[in-house]
């Protein structure tokens, strides 16, 4: 349990912008990590569903509500996942053969594909947030944490980069078991309860998960494995495919 309680505080530290309120770092709960992050996406998507909810309290008016809820969970990741959203755009839109690509992954340079990109994705998903008359709560707080299961398992499932961070984790059928039990509860307990309770918006972190998941397939074909890179391209795309669900259901 000790362990677990560090992995989260880790995950905090490494992949959440707000300061973490406990800094620890225990190597042996390093594997532990992935677990924690759909908790962890469970407390960014409390903090966007907070931001919503006072959006609508003060009546902005529908462009800046959209603005302000298009970067509230980026500031909340401190970037980090939009960071790899943005370097896998200039190495896959590249359209250079495979070693290039993989080359350009790892060059902290920003091209212009990674410029378009972000333009692309701040616009439409600032125009999808401003053009929900009414968010409700409980998906838009589980949309992260769902996106964040599925990241937990495909990093650990999925072929893994040479220079990836994830390079090293135990293919080892029983170590999987263990990482990928709790991450799969935890998404199918927010694809499963927000339809029940909200109707055809609950369908958000489903479209999310999905979303996720077919960028997560796309990316590792066009860059011979998944990274940290491309699972935060992944998660930017899920998480812009469950706003669009949010938004248009």
């Amino acid at each position: 349990m000790k362990r677990l309680w560090y992995a989260f505080w880790m995950c905090w530290g490494m992949f959440c912008g707000v300061p973490c309120p406990v800094r620890v770092w225990d190597e042996e709960a390093r594997p532990a990590m992935l677990c924690a992050l759909p908790v962890l996406g469970g407390v960014i998507g409390g903090g966007w569903a907070l931001a919503a909810w006072l959006c609508g309290a003060l009546a902005l008016p529908p462009l800046v509500r959209g603005a302000i809820l298009c970067a509230v969970p980026w500031l909340l990741s401190g970037c980090i996942h939009l960071d790899g959203f943005l370097d896998c755009c200039d190495a896959i839109f590249s359209r250079r053969d495979l070693e290039t690509r993989q080359r350009i992954l790892k060059d902290s340079h920003v091209g212009s594909f990674a410029v378009i990109g972000m333009v692309l994705l701040a616009l439409l998903q600032t125009a999808l947030l401003a053009e929900a008359q009414i968010l409700p709560l409980l998906p838009l707080a589980l949309l992260p944490a769902a996106v964040r299961a599925c990241a937990a398992m495909a990093v650990t499932a999925m072929k893994k980069l040479g220079h990836s961070e994830y390079a090293g984790l135990s293919a080892e059928k029983r170590q999987l078991a263990r990482r990928l039990w709790f991450p799969a509860i935890c998404l199918l307990l927010c694809i499963a309860l927000p339809p029940v309770l909200c109707g055809r918006a609950g369908l958000a972190p489903l479209a999310g998960a999905a979303g996720y998941g077919l960028a997560a397939a796309y990316a590792s074909r066009q860059l011979g494995g998944i990274s940290g890179d491309s699972s935060g391209f992944a998660l930017t795309v899920g998480e812009l495919c469950g706003v669009a669900a949010l938004t248009l259901l």
